[in-house]
């Protein structure tokens, strides 16, 4: 591996000084700026260093004093070079702090004191992830599925979406987030592994170790399986968004399941996903539920990425939906029949409706994989499809 080049920021000298011989200690990254101050504005000298260096990397030192100010400072280093990966260092205890660090770009956030282990194991993955990259034509896409209550069907729409995607253009990993997975119970899996195990060793994840961890199932698609502890040991946001990042670099599709999971972990992937799809019923208590989802999401991610799935689908007479849109305040963008028979039975099978290629739904499953597969090649997929383009299905 040929030497990084790291640029250093921080508000004390005294610790930029040690992470600068920790950085050269690791013998495969060199220090070639370090500035014992945070900028403030995008006309900030330091910040036009970082190019003329060829820094490849930033680490930015977050003071527990004003993280606010290490904040803004990975916002302008993003925003002016957006190909530079950016690592924090802070206090991993502080959810928010590191919520706001990866809103504002970064790639890894790393738990002070650091050591030249820890260093030399983040530039390791950086180094391989980049290599990665530059031989793919382009990164996966992640679309999140969430229930706007219990019961709306995320699971069963993730699971025969990606079974959809699998058989339209391949290459699809399903991942089970949900607080108790039954996803492999959909596709006739019993795992061996989880995702804990993968998050326990995240830190030495690449291909053939996330393989490992891999069901194959109906139709080629992979499956990271959920656990079936209803309170696991718990994993920093910064442990999941590293594993979501292997697992985009490695597959064209990753459908996450969060089911009805509400906690920072959520608001993390869908902050990184293309698009969250919430899964609602037409009842006044699933929309009302809908709506107070839908602002727990949108403190963290753009509202105009979540948009709606109406699930088991029916007509309400004089209750369109520009009515739903306006109780939700997000789009309605597809709609699945009601064929409760069908999908009960489909699911008690462990194959999927999606497989099966005889009903309604399945056509409505395709429908909604073609339009997900559409999204990944518009420019704006990161931004909600309109509903008036995607009502063609009911």
């Amino acid at each position: 591996m040929n030497a990084l080049s790291v640029a250093i920021f921080g508000a004390n000298e005294d610790q930029c000084a040690i992470l600068r011989l920790q950085v050269d200690g690791t013998g495969v990254a060199k220090a070639v700026l370090m500035y014992s101050n945070l900028p403030e504005s995008s006309r900030d000298p330091s910040l036009r260093k970082i190019e003329e260096a060829g820094a490849q990397i930033v680490l930015v030192d977050i003071p527990a004093e004003y993280p606010s100010a290490a904040i803004r400072t990975m916002e302008l280093i993003h925003a002016l070079a957006p190909e530079v990966a950016v690592l924090a260092i802070g206090d991993v205890s502080k959810p928010p702090i590191i919520l706001a660090a990866m809103r504002a770009g970064v790639r890894e956030f790393l738990e002070r004191p650091t050591s030249i282990d820890s260093l030399l194991e983040v530039f390791a993955r950086l180094s391989t992830t980049h290599r990665k990259t530059s031989e793919a034509t382009h990164l996966g896409k992640m679309f999140a599925f969430l229930n706007a209550k219990g019961g709306s069907g995320s699971t069963t729409i993730a699971v025969n979406t990606a079974v959809s995607l699998q058989r339209q253009g391949g290459d699809v990993a399903i991942v089970d987030l949900a607080p108790v997975g039954n996803a492999a119970l959909h596709l006739n899996q019993k795992p061996s592994f989880t995702i804990l195990d993968a998050l326990q060793k995240v830190g030495q994840l690449d291909r053939s170790l996330l393989d490992a961890y891999m069901l194959r199932c109906v139709g080629g698609v992979h499956l990271l399986a959920g656990t079936d502890e209803p309170n696991p040991e718990l994993h920093s946001t910064t442990d999941y968004a590293r594993l979501l990042d292997v697992l985009v670099a490695n597959y064209a599709w990753v459908i996450v399941d969060l089911s009805s999971r509400l906690d920072a972990v959520t608001r993390s992937v869908c902050d990184l996903s293309e698009q969250v799809l919430l899964v609602t019923q037409t009842d006044i208590v699933s929309l009302w539920s809908a709506s107070k989802v839908h602002r727990f999401v949108a403190q963290s991610t753009s509202a105009s990425r979540v948009a709606l799935v109406l699930n088991r689908f029916r007509k309400i007479s004089g209750f369109g939906d520009s009515d739903i849109e306006r109780t939700v305040h997000a789009p309605v963008i597809w709609k699945i029949p009601n064929q409760y028979e069908t999908v009960s039975a489909s699911i008690d099978r462990g194959l999927p409706v999606s497989e099966q290629r005889t009903s309604e739904i399945t056509k409505s499953f395709a429908g909604l994989a073609n339009m997900l597969r559409e999204m990944r090649h518009s420019e704006g997929a990161r931004a909600a499809v309109s509903p008036l383009e995607l009502k063609s299905n009911g």
